[in-house]
């Protein structure tokens, strides 16, 4: 069985993925490097609650982009998103989960979406970060529509309208408190 083609891609015979621990040291060097991305460079592996700790790490991306000129701000979230979507695929693949808890790609790269009307200060990062937090976990329509989309698209989309929602939120609280 050693020269089976099958057994060195992880690979069972029926085409399922190996599950164990001795499947992960043949992962390929993209494999890890989609993996690290996906766990928003191992944040998601954080045993609880790793979609708040994955979403910290949206806030620097989000203070990058907001570095950038305003319309290079909108190409940029729009990559992170693009990029989000195969990126979260073939981790939730890698992780033999539909949505695994330790993808956080997602939420890392809804910060930016919920800072493109709004300056990224430290007031508004915070609300910012409790408001997405709020509605990633809470799901308001169409969050629970868009989740079930298939693959990476279903993983990235829920954040993307909980993010849309973030945004517009902390624009409105901005109108009555002052954030900066």
């Amino acid at each position: 069985m050693a020269g089976n083609p099958a057994k060195k891609l992880g690979l069972r015979a029926s085409g399922e993925n190996i599950t164990n621990d001795a499947a992960d040291h043949r992962q390929s060097a993209l494999d890890r490097l989609i993996l690290f991305l996906a766990t928003g460079l191992g944040v998601g592996r954080i045993p609880r609650a790793p979609g708040t700790f994955g979403s910290l790490v949206g806030l620097p991306l989000a203070w990058g982009v907001q570095c950038l000129p305003p319309t290079w701000q909108y190409i940029a979230t729009a990559l992170v998103f693009a990029i989000g979507v195969p990126i979260c695929e073939r981790g939730a693949r890698l992780l033999h989960a539909k949505d695994p808890g330790a993808v956080v790609f997602d939420e890392i790269a809804a910060f930016p979406v919920i800072f493109l009307f709004m300056p990224f200060q430290t007031a508004t990062a915070v609300a910012g970060f409790l408001l997405f937090r709020l509605f990633d976990i809470s799901k308001p329509w169409p969050c629970r529509p868009v989740e079930r989309l298939p693959g990476g698209l279903g993983i990235m989309a829920d954040d993307l309208v909980a993010g849309l929602y973030s945004g517009a939120a902390l624009l409105c609280v901005a109108r009555w408190l002052p954030l900066g």
